[in-house]
């Protein structure tokens, strides 16, 4: 895989003849070629090779870093001075030494990891090509790549025909979209008086939300004072009375409620808001409901009728976030927002640059770029359209479901016991996300639950976590995220493991046995019974 031979066939189809090599100093493709090669052979290891076996990262500090880079006759500063090709091969390797694995089998700390094959090579394409996915006339293949694409999310989610959307640079970008249609639907004079035009604006959104709806608030000119925080029940989601009683507190100040941000897998829990709870409180106060799918979305992919479920409503809403970077394995970035109303987004953000978006050109209609907030803009459509095309709706339902069956195995595993320690869960899983406690033997029997927030046994257990996971990294075992948050507007838990499971096609029941295991182990050593 990568060989040389192989790369100067593509390049050669590619340009439509031989390829001949380039003899300009700092122009010569060999380093093109040497690093594609490194690049084929550096996934193919992880995902098929020794290095699925090996660390999910070496761990250096910056300092480390910068000498490692010296050593190689290729130092971070940019002093000024260029490296011949063998230093900039020698910066390539180093990089790949100390990234982060997130290809690897084990890293579960965020809410991405292990790129589909098919949609790495539909990035590197389109970093090939420099597409730039403003108008028809410079970007016609990737343009008919989103439209294509946002039909078919269209269909997915029940949205009208006529429904409109655009590939965002991530989730948080869509959910800002979504409060700035919400005002602009409202108060139209917004676009060209500011806020001036507006009375006091409120919005909402549940206790668990993403913190990109707190910056989407200051963004949009609503201040994060007026970006009301909704209670939620023990699970994680949104009351709808809370959000009724919020409401009616608001008008009480004399604000205008104009938009509910629903959280559809939140980011720790991994919960749902209730839709068609929400509708109805937004139907009667005429506020937009948004709907952040980054996380939970691919549940619509599912073929389990119970994982569907927990999207029922989003065809209700008014728009949406979802992200395919996340539990599909689509190469970041890869996020689409996408409203139910045709119109809005040309309406709301229509600047009309003349030297841009002339009007007696060409398929004109396809002219994407004044919908958005941007001016360039990366054709990520193509990555995620490719890798349907490779895998269809079946392969994507076999996805989802693996990783909810991965997930319910560990679930599994850890209650049946046998370890050292005790895991205990934080609540039952929801979706993919699993959150629990290792509770070291050493600790004796006692309910994290029932800890008194700052105890004794909160503070030890507090701790736990933190320990283990700086012992996984440093011996580059599996990477796994803790956190300390509260349930239900209760004082916050003792940190807690909060295991992801996001595109799994190349992980293995025995990966899960694994990663237990090590926790157990390490957290024996760290937390000894006393002698």
């Amino acid at each position: 895989m990568g060989s040389k031979r192989g790369l100067e066939q593509v390049a050669s189809i590619a340009v439509g003849g031989p390829v001949e090599k380039a003899s300009r100093p700092g122009n010569s493709t060999s380093t093109l070629r040497d690093g594609a090669a490194l690049l084929c052979d550096y996934v193919e290891d992880l995902w098929h090779g020794p290095g699925r076996e090996g660390k999910t990262v070496e761990l250096a500090s910056p300092k480390e870093l910068e000498a490692a880079f010296s050593e190689s006759g290729c130092c971070m500063e940019l002093d000024g001075a260029p490296v011949d090709e063998e230093g900039v091969m020698a910066a390539c390797r180093l990089a790949l030494r100390y990234s982060v694995k997130t290809n690897h089998p084990k890293f579960y700390n965020q809410l991405y990891g292990r790129e589909e094959p098919v949609g790495l090579l539909g990035q590197w394409l389109t970093a090939a090509t420099s597409g730039n996915c403003h108008t028809f006339e410079v970007c016609p293949v990737y343009t008919l790549t989103e439209v294509h694409v946002l039909r078919k999310f269209a269909r997915l989610v029940s949205y009208p025909e006529a429904a409109e959307g655009l590939f965002c640079p991530g989730g948080s970008i869509s959910n800002i979209y979504g409060m700035h249609l919400a005002r602009y639907r409202m108060f139209p004079k917004a676009k060209e008086e500011g806020m001036w035009g507006c009375p006091p604006l409120v919005g909402f959104c549940s206790a668990h939300c993403h913190y990109s709806y707190q910056k989407a608030a200051h963004l949009v000119g609503l201040g994060t004072q007026n970006m009301v925080k909704v209670a939620t029940n023990r699970s994680g989601q949104m009351c709808p009375e809370a959000l009724e009683k919020a409401v009616q507190e608001a008008l009480a100040a004399g604000k205008r409620p104009f938009f509910v941000g629903a959280t559809e897998g939140s980011t720790v829990l991994g919960a749902f808001d209730d839709l068609k709870a929400l509708r109805p409180v937004c139907d009667r106060h005429g506020m937009w409901l948004h709907a952040d799918c980054a996380w939970g979305g691919p549940a619509l992919l599912s073929e389990d009728p119970e994982v569907r479920a927990l999207m029922d409503g989003i065809g209700g809403t008014d728009s949406y976030a979802f992200n395919p970077h996340k539990l599909m394995g689509v190469p970041l970035q890869c996020s689409v927002f996408q409203t139910r109303h045709h119109g809005i987004l040309m309406n709301a953000n229509k600047a009309g640059a003349a030297y841009l978006f002339q009007p007696d050109k060409e398929n004109t209609q396809y002219d994407i770029g004044d919908k958005t907030i941007q001016c360039g803009r990366l054709p990520d459509s193509f990555k995620l359209w490719l890798t349907w095309k490779s895998i269809g709706d079946r392969g994507w339902a076999e996805r989802v479901d693996k990783a909810m069956a991965l997930a319910k195995f560990m679930e599994a595993r850890m209650a049946r016991g046998g370890y050292h320690g005790r895991f205990v869960s934080v609540l039952p899983r929801c979706f993919s996300n699993l959150c629990f406690w290792y509770i070291p033997s050493s600790f004796g029997e006692f309910d994290p639950h029932a800890c008194a927030h700052g105890s004794e046994e909160w503070r030890r257990l507090h701790e736990v976590a933190k320990s283990i996971k700086a012992r996984m990294q440093a011996e580059g075992k599996a990477m796994i995220g803790f956190q300390s948050i509260p349930l239900d507007g209760s004082d916050a838990l003792p940190n807690f493991w909060r295991m992801v499971f996001a595109s799994m096609w190349s992980v293995t029941e025995a990966d899960m046995d694994e990663t237990l295991a090590d926790i157990d182990r390490i957290g024996a050593a760290l937390f000894p019974e006393k002698a």
